[in-house]
This record gives C-alpha cells, structure tokens and sequence, in this order.
C-alpha cells in the first residue's frame, strides 16, 4: 500500500485483496475491508447477479460482524478479472486535435492555426457522424494499482495512458444509447500502457498497428483499487484524469472531453459482441501521454494517477531484468 489509503464516493465499494497465501473479495468501507469469501468466490460473481447482491452489500456494510481486516494490511489486487477487455481509441477531443494538427503541420506544411481549425473541424464531424474505435486488450496484462510495472525487453518508448472503465453489470447485444447506462454496475481506473515504437511493424506495414505486442505486455494494465458501484459516482461525463509521472502532473483532464460519451461506446461495442457482466470498458486517455511530452517510462520512474472518487494509483517502473 501507499503512504495514504486511497478513498472511494459513496459508502462502499468493492476490490480483491490478499492476506497470506489467499486472494478474496472485499467490501471496502474506507479503511476497511469485508472478506466476503463466506458469501461469494469471487467479485466477478457479484457483478454477475449485480442487481440482487446491491441490497446485500448495503447491508453488509452497515454490519459489525464479520471477518473484518484493515485495509493497509492488505495487498490490492486489480478489483475484477473480466471476461474481455474492450479499449476506446482517440476518444478525448484535445488528445486527438492535437496528435492531427501535429501531422498537418509537419507532413502537409500547414501553419499552426490552419492545423488545429481543420483538426477541430475533422472532430466535430467525427463526433457527429463517427463511431468510435475499440479494440481489445489481454487480461493478462492487468496488475494491481500498487504493482510494480514491468518494462519488457523489447522496445524502448514506453508510456502511460490513464482511462476511465466501466464495469458491465447486465448482459446486452445491440443496445440502444438511451439504456446503455442500466448495463453499467460501476467503474474502476486503468492505466493502459504501449510501448509505441512497438505499436507499427516495419515488416508488415499493409496490416498496421500490432495492439497486442504494443499493449498487452505483463503488468501493462495497473487497475483499481476499487469497483465503485455507479450509483455512487456521480456523473460519469464530469471526473477528473490526473496522472503524474516522478512527481510533474502529465495528464490532467475532464472526461467531458470524452468524443464518444459512455452511451455511444456501450452501444457501439455491443454492436459486434454481446456485452457480459464483468467485462471492462476502456473509454479513452485524454492528452499529455509520453509521446507528447517527448518523455518515456524508464526503471525507477513512479506513476501517480487518480480518477475522482475511484481511489489512486502508484506504480514503479522496473527493468524486466
């Protein structure tokens, strides 16, 4: 744990945590911890009967028996282990008009205003007519929000990219925006690395990106502390993304700059696979990654990150040697 507890919106929320040899799951109550292995194996298996375990969390909370544990005395885990990990890309409106403008300034000659007047003008086309962009991620990459960040031996331009998630509480395929909000149970932090000089492959340049090499390396997925259920967060649209990378503030965002708000992205996705409880939802990194700032992740570097209400990351980078 960190020097200071992370905190939660709301009277609870919900993580995985280890004590011994054993993982389980917790209802945390602020600087308590519930094990709740006498009630359910696992926190994937509340959210899946989401709407009849919300009652009974409520109550549990409130009550004094139980095997309760201090919460600095526990290791964090990553909160869930979903089904499948669904990643919005170029979904923050500054993240994206910067890295167009940057390229139609150096490739095409356009001076800076003419640049950013077409990249705003390319966004709010996008957003109006546009769908989002979402791939998927391995689960194997996740790592908890105190974790040490493993660098792996390939590449060298490693970098951070803080995300809202959602956790999916209700099963759907096809669903409309206007009732994608009832399929949410609650949210949770990612910090979504890439090791960009991974991310396109000299020797396969018809095919593009190659998410899995750039994406999906061990640890590269810190998540959590928490599963705040959604009824406790407030307005999704309106958080704030914070990181800090060795102390400077990097990335400082709302998610109302969000081109794709939560709805449009469920609805989207649910479009191509049916949405399952447990799933996680990636809805995008806002700007001030690495590569903007020229800076790239190297051993002995920490990453400080918090979403509000959802607690706080802290993670060392380490060399894979």
């Amino acid at each position: 744990m960190p020097d200071s507890l992370p905190t939660h919106s709301g009277p609870f929320a919900l993580g995985t945590y280890r004590s011994g040899s054993g993982a389980f799951p917790g209802l945390v109550t602020g600087a308590r911890v519930r094990d709740l292995s006498d009630q359910v194996p696992s926190v994937r298996a509340i959210v899946e009967d989401w709407d009849a375990w919300l009652p009974r969390l409520h109550d549990l909370a409130r009550a004094a028996d139980g095997p309760w544990h201090d919460l600095a005395a526990l290791r964090v885990l990553a909160p869930i282990e979903p089904g499948q990990i669904l990643q919005s890309g170029a979904n923050y409106r500054k993240h994206v008009v910067d890295l167009v403008a940057a390229e139609k300034e150096s490739v095409h000659g356009a001076t800076p205003e003419e640049a950013r007047a077409d990249a705003e003008k390319m966004m709010d086309e996008r957003a109006r007519d546009g769908v989002p962009y979402v791939f998927l991620g391995s689960p194997r990459a996740m790592c908890g929000p105190y974790d040490d960040i493993v660098l792996p031996a390939l590449g060298e331009q490693h970098d951070w990219e803080l995300e809202l998630a959602l956790v999916i509480g209700k099963p759907g395929r096809n669903i409309p925006a206007e009732e994608a909000m009832s399929h949410v149970a609650g949210y949770t932090i990612c910090n979504d690395l890439t090791t960009r000089d991974r991310l396109y492959r000299p020797d396969l340049k018809a095919i593009g990106t190659d998410w899995f090499t750039a994406k999906n390396a061990d640890t590269f997925l810190p998540t959590g502390p928490f599963l705040v259920p959604a009824a406790f967060v407030g307005d999704p649209d309106d958080l704030r993304i914070t990181l800090r990378h060795n102390g400077v503030v990097r990335q400082d965002e709302s998610t109302k700059d969000m081109i794709f708000d939560i709805p449009r992205l469920i609805a989207y996705a649910s479009t191509t696979t049916t949405l399952c409880p447990g799933d996680l939802l990636l809805t995008g990194s806002p700007a001030g990654n690495g590569a903007h700032w020229g800076v790239f992740l190297k051993p002995g570097d920490v990453l400080e990150a918090e979403v509000t209400g959802l607690g706080h990351q802290r993670n060392t980078v380490r060399s894979h040697a």
